[in-house]
């Protein structure tokens, strides 16, 4: 209930008895001043006066009330002024597109009118009823704006991206090519970056090590998992620095270029595959 409806209904109930008051009085006074009369206007004069003390001890306690709610309000104004600057913050490092979290405007309600509801002036109640329901609004966007953001940095980290090796150069290219053992052409499922013996090899994304050990004409290779389908290969190492079962980031050293396996030279032969299918690891060495 609000202060003005509380003291009207309060000033009412004083009013009726001060009318009961009154006649009481003028039976009193009709009584030509007997002991009745008397008796009976001490009476209603002390029922008037606690009335009175009750009043004022209901004002006392609804300014309390209303001070204690004033304080209220402008304890969720702070909140939601700080919840809108973060979330304005999240929205700007997400590079969102305008519109699709907006922590400028109220949250959007609806509804069908009601036939004859007057409108009112806003209330305190009112007025934290609508703000607890934009500070609701403001997590929510929040919680899934931090959803988001955390599944696009975990995508960022798992696609394969960046130079495998510290320092070198392109070598060799993805696709046909010459080969260089027997002169025929030959189909290259990956690039190859030549350098100097030792040169770290780099994780290009984060994963799980699914393979490492000498394989054939890979020489010594490790096998990296990074999930969505994407796999990475690193051959012809001279010594493998991580093991199978292992978790890396990018940039994680796990290898040492070498010449090992059929290989005519110190290089690193660096594959991708997405769902088993050999991509062109060139256009994931440019990101």
């Amino acid at each position: 209930m609000t202060r003005k409806r509380l003291l009207a209904y309060t000033a009412a109930a004083v009013s009726v008895c001060a009318l009961v008051a009154g006649a009481f009085l003028a039976g009193g006074r009709w009584a030509q001043g007997g002991p009745l009369g008397e008796l009976t206007l001490a009476r209603w004069d002390a029922d008037l006066a606690a009335q009175s003390e009750q009043l004022a001890r209901i004002e006392r306690d609804v300014d309390g009330q209303v001070a204690a709610l004033a304080t209220r309000v402008g304890r969720m104004q702070a909140q939601l002024i700080r919840l809108d600057a973060l979330g304005k913050q999240l929205t700007d490092v997400a590079k969102l597109k305008r519109g699709e979290f907006d922590f400028d405007q109220p949250p959007a309600l609806g509804g069908p009118e009601t036939a004859g509801e007057v409108p009112v002036v806003p209330t305190l109640d009112a007025m934290l009823d609508s703000m607890d329901a934009q500070i609701d609004d403001r997590r929510r966007q929040l919680t899934a704006l931090q959803s988001l953001i955390m599944t696009r940095e975990l995508a960022r980290q798992i696609i394969p991206g960046g130079r495998p090796v510290e320092s070198g150069y392109i070598s060799s290219l993805y696709g046909q090519r010459t080969d260089p053992f027997d002169g025929n052409r030959a189909s290259h499922h990956g690039i190859d970056f030549a350098g100097a013996a030792g040169t770290q090899v780099l994780a290009v994304a984060d994963g799980i090590v699914s393979y490492t050990g000498t394989d054939g004409g890979y020489g010594r290779q490790v096998e990296i998992t990074h999930g969505n389908g994407y796999v990475t290969r690193y051959a012809h190492n001279a010594a493998l620095l991580v093991k199978p079962g292992e978790t890396v980031k990018r940039g994680d050293p796990i290898a040492l270029m070498g010449s090992t396996g059929r290989s005519t030279g110190t290089h690193l032969h660096f594959e991708v595959l997405h769902n088993g299918k050999p991509m062109n690891p060139l256009s994931f060495v440019r990101r």
